[in-house]
């Protein structure tokens, strides 16, 4: 069974950081939006871009969500270089969001990672 969509989820840690009951770096956020610093980081520059919707994986996301993450997506290059990745093409970042259990998704708050730097996706 699917976990339903829900505005917050007083136990999602990703939640709480949203709302500000857990201190965390804030890169950026706005009315729909939340990104922050990575606490465990696998490259020189890795924030975690989350809706402060709680939708609980990628599997959850229908078109209603089309406007959100397209506003994440096209918000990404720009906090990418604010954040010290260097400009494309020689620079770059990844974007990736694991999903469920066999994606190897840890908290379940949909969260799109961004890194960058010094080739961050050899660690897996």
């Amino acid at each position: 069974m699917m976990e339903a969509i829900v505005q917050s989820d007083p136990a999602c840690l990703f939640c709480k950081l949203a709302a500000g009951k857990i201190p965390a770096r804030v890169v950026y956020q706005d009315d729909e939006i939340f990104v922050f610093d990575d606490i465990n980081p696998w490259a020189p520059v890795h924030f975690l871009m989350i809706p402060k919707l709680h939708i609980p994986s990628m599997a959850h996301i229908g078109p209603e969500h089309a406007a959100l993450l397209g506003r994440m997506m096209a918000l990404a290059p720009r906090l990418a270089l604010q954040e010290g990745c260097n400009p494309y093409p020689d620079g770059g970042f990844r974007i990736l969001s694991n999903t469920g259990a066999e994606g190897r998704q840890e908290v379940h708050h949909l969260h799109i990672h961004v890194m960058g730097g010094s080739r961050p996706w050899l660690r897996g």
